[in-house]
């Protein structure tokens, strides 16, 4: 009961008029900003960090939260529409977004998408608001071997289940791997694989990378081998989904609300992980298989943004109750905190109720803002689509140019993500999956990580990721995920010849 009467505290707090206001700006901000790629919730909130010497505590916090989860909703708007993710967290989006898009089912995709975070969205607030503490504690116990098993795990869903074959998803996600590892090594400081080049040594952009491959890959694709096509590729019926494809969506929408809730609440690679297996996870489970990859199927929408949107608002649980930050965006809001002098952790619910209660209501405001946000400007989205392919294409190139340009006002980036865009032309050319490259490059570097910790932890021994409970059961989960369909497989062609 004293649950709900601190929440209603912070929703007397956050619907003060000037709350509200905040609120609104920041998810204003954050769905403008999560459409460009490169500019993204972290660097966003960085620029503005010399508000909190102007506005009081609740206030900032609430705009800054506004627009970590707004851009989520944001970025989901270009994955579908141009193929250029505005967030990391938006790539699986573009997956099967992109090609509803391209069949005329802009609308269905980008409602999916909105209603999906909404869903997903409060759902996660209400398990914040409940089991913060709770899922915290089980967090926390987590060791490097976990962390390691669980990445080995994504990897292999995600590379099994993207793509025509196994193979070339294994070799996508080795290409990312080797990016990843670009750079200084996190533990030595070492540097590596950097061939002499300065530019190097601080790694390569994430999101340089999948706008290489999304969004120049696609349209340098599009000018050399679909150029003569006669076939109209901006096609638009309808802006609003049908009985079937509510019925397809609801189920997507839980269950990547309930993978990506836990994987919010631990560091291990943000939203990108929980996205790739919902959509494994989709693909697996969907009666439309055919749909996947060819004409854009509903469910790959849904599930992902769902996991997405969950996994963000996850990311509060740690940040409050034990002053963890799981993601970029979530430690500088840290910082946000420290400037005021405020102390994330386990004594917040104590010493700064009000804004702690009062962050959570706005987030169940902030959702309904989102959702009103974006839902009446679907029809206005999808008229993107009419623009010509030319001028679409010329503007996809311009607005990546000086997405990419803006993260660190580098031409070496700029030639960098041409040359992605290259090799993205030839992965599609050729059937490669693109996703598994930036699963791998993602979670590469956490995963050396990890298991250095966990070797460390086990004084050279292997044997430590299957002397542990949790990290044995997430091994026998991988040893299935790549044996069973083999056998089930080879039983087939025996039975059926």
């Amino acid at each position: 009961m004293d649950i709900w009467n601190q929440l209603l505290g912070g929703f007397a707090t956050a619907a003060t008029p000037i709350n509200l206001l905040w609120a609104f700006i920041g998810c204003a901000v954050g769905t403008a900003i999560g459409v460009l790629p490169g500019l993204g919730p972290a660097v966003t909130v960085a620029m503005l960090l010399p508000i909190t010497t102007q506005v009081e505590p609740t206030a900032s916090m609430i705009f800054f939260a506004g627009i970590y989860y707004g851009a989520m909703y944001g970025g989901s708007t270009t994955s579908i529409l141009l193929n250029t993710p505005g967030e990391t967290g938006t790539m699986v989006t573009a997956l099967e977004g992109f090609k509803m898009a391209r069949n005329g089912r802009a609308g269905a995709a980008l409602a999916t998408s909105a209603i999906g975070s909404f869903v997903a969205g409060t759902i996660a607030t209400v398990l914040v608001t409940l089991f913060a503490p709770v899922v915290a504690e089980f967090a926390v116990k987590l060791g490097p071997p976990e962390y390691f098993c669980l990445m080995l795990l994504a990897f292999t869903t995600v590379s099994a289940v993207l793509g025509q074959s196994t193979l070339r998803g294994m070799t996508a996600l080795f290409i990312g791997l080797a990016i990843g590892l670009i750079g200084l090594d996190q533990i030595t400081g070492q540097v590596r694989y950097t061939a002499g080049i300065p530019e190097f040594m601080d790694g390569i952009e994430v999101v340089l990378v999948a706008v290489g491959l999304f969004a120049v890959g696609e349209t340098l694709y599009t000018a050399l081998y679909e150029g003569r096509s006669v076939v109209e590729l901006n096609r638009m019926n309808r802006v609003h989904m049908t009985r079937e494809e509510w019925r397809r969506s609801w189920p997507a929408w839980l269950r990547g609300t309930a993978l990506g809730f836990p994987f919010g609440t631990v560091p291990a690679g943000g939203s990108e992980i929980p996205t790739f297996l919902s959509y494994a996870t989709e693909r697996k489970l969907s009666k439309h298989r055919h749909e996947f990859g060819t004409t854009g199927a509903i469910e790959g929408v849904a599930g992902p943004e769902a996991a997405n949107n969950s996994a963000v608002t996850a990311t509060l649980v740690p940040l409050l109750t034990l002053g963890i930050p799981t993601s970029v965006t979530a430690a500088i809001l840290l910082s946000a905190l420290q400037n005021y002098g405020i102390q994330a952790g386990p004594q917040l619910f104590q010493t700064s109720s009000t804004l702690v209660w009062a962050m959570i209501a706005s987030l169940y405001i902030g959702n309904v803002m989102l959702l009103v946000l974006n839902l009446p400007l679907v029809g206005l989205w999808v008229k993107l689509l009419k623009i010509p392919r030319a001028p679409l294409y010329a503007g996809i190139l311009v607005f990546a140019t000086v997405g990419v340009y803006g993260m660190r006002q580098s031409a070496f980036d700029l030639y960098l993500m041409l040359g992605i865009g290259l090799l993205g032309v030839l992965m599609r050319r050729y059937s490669f999956p693109t996703a598994p490259v930036i699963v791998g490059m993602i979670l590469g570097p956490l995963a050396e990580a990890q298991m250095r910790n966990a070797l460390s932890i086990g004084e050279g021994r292997w044997s430590v990721f299957v002397e542990r409970p949790a990290s044995a059961v997430l091994l026998a989960i991988l040893l299935a995920v790549l044996v069973v369909p083999r056998v089930w497989a080879m039983r087939r062609r025996a039975r059926f010849g």
